[in-house]
């Protein structure tokens, strides 16, 4: 299909659910909806755009995926911006796969299938070293949502972090201690961003493994993966999930002018030897939900949301 001015698109479909995938620009998940109501960040400046081998683009829009680490890590624009290729695999599922970068041997796949029923999405990015030499890489799950909105994380009982989280940047430098600020708390063991935080990237470690956002227009997304405790991560924090929610103040180089979120699931370390693949799942499910006028939603709500999802969508996922 064609879509926002991008040809050769796939389109997953069920009755209430539509996922367009997107390969033209780093093979991403472009529009994923219930009912007619997007859950994906959208840019229309960007519709059709294509990646002009130098700096045209630096945040493509939506269900974005990526490989870390974020220092040190292997050159990979090409795969980060550049065309992939798309193909049906099944019923409600397609692949996509990226050009294979010569000098690392790099390349990814991801497969994506629409729950027959709902409006669960699994996604699956495969990592293969095609090269001759060891590759020290892992998943990133970088999903752009409207900003906004209230982001959640369920944080261990007894984590490494003081605060449940750190902080990152200006650059490489991470904050372990950060200040209560008046738009970030944590309730009932989750963390909750429900408003411009001081610093846009917060590192954390969850458990179990979600992460969750409810946009301001009363769509909840969740997210489900596994995290391994027992295996080294490889950010600098060494954490296993992240949340970036930015605003003027906290991104001031931002080059957009609408505000966004997003929410990153991160795997753990992988050292893959020439020939080898790794893979990293996410489950992605969407309820509606009211936003709530005073940005304090019923976290037991929210826990009933996530095992709803999953214990609903699972059984139909490979139906015909």
């Amino acid at each position: 299909v064609v879509a926002s001015g991008y040809d050769n698109c796939v389109e997953l479909t069920n009755d209430n659910t539509r996922v367009v995938l997107e390969p033209n620009v780093g093979g991403r998940v472009f529009n994923y909806a219930l009912a007619g109501q997007e859950a994906l960040q959208q840019d229309p400046a960007q519709n059709g755009v294509i990646w002009d081998g130098r700096g045209n683009i630096r945040h493509p829009a939506g269900g974005r995926f990526d490989i870390g680490p974020e220092y040190d890590g292997l050159p990979h624009e090409p795969i980060w911006f550049g065309p992939w290729t798309a193909e049906i695999i099944g019923p409600r599922s397609a692949r996509l796969t990226s050009a294979l970068l010569p000098d690392s041997g790099l390349q990814l796949s991801r497969e994506f299938t629409l729950d027959a029923l709902g409006p669960h999405l699994r996604c699956t990015q495969f990592i293969h070293n095609r090269g001759s030499r060891l590759l020290r890489v892992f998943h990133w799950g970088r999903t752009f949502l409207p900003g906004g909105g209230i982001a959640f994380a369920p944080l261990p009982a007894s984590g490494r972090f003081p605060c449940g989280y750190a902080l990152g940047g200006p650059g490489a430098r991470i904050d372990f201690q950060p200040a209560v600020e008046p738009n970030v708390r944590v309730r009932e063991g989750v963390l909750e961003i429900f408003g411009p935080p001081v610093k846009a990237k917060f590192n954390l470690d969850v458990y179990p493994g979600w992460l969750a956002y409810l946009a301001p227009k009363g769509l909840l997304f969740i997210k489900r993966f596994p995290v391994f405790p027992e295996r080294p991560y490889g950010e600098l924090a060494g954490n296993n999930a992240s949340i970036w929610y930015n605003s003027a103040e906290n991104t001031p180089a931002w080059p957009l002018k609408e505000h966004v979120a997003e929410i990153e699931p991160i795997g753990p370390l992988e050292l893959l030897e020439p020939g080898a693949t790794c893979s990293f799942t996410e489950e992605w499910w969407l309820e509606p939900c009211v936003f709530p006028p005073d940005r304090r939603f019923d976290l037991q709500r929210l826990r009933e949301a996530v095992a709803r999802a999953e214990s609903q969508a699972s059984p139909s996922l490979n139906s015909p």
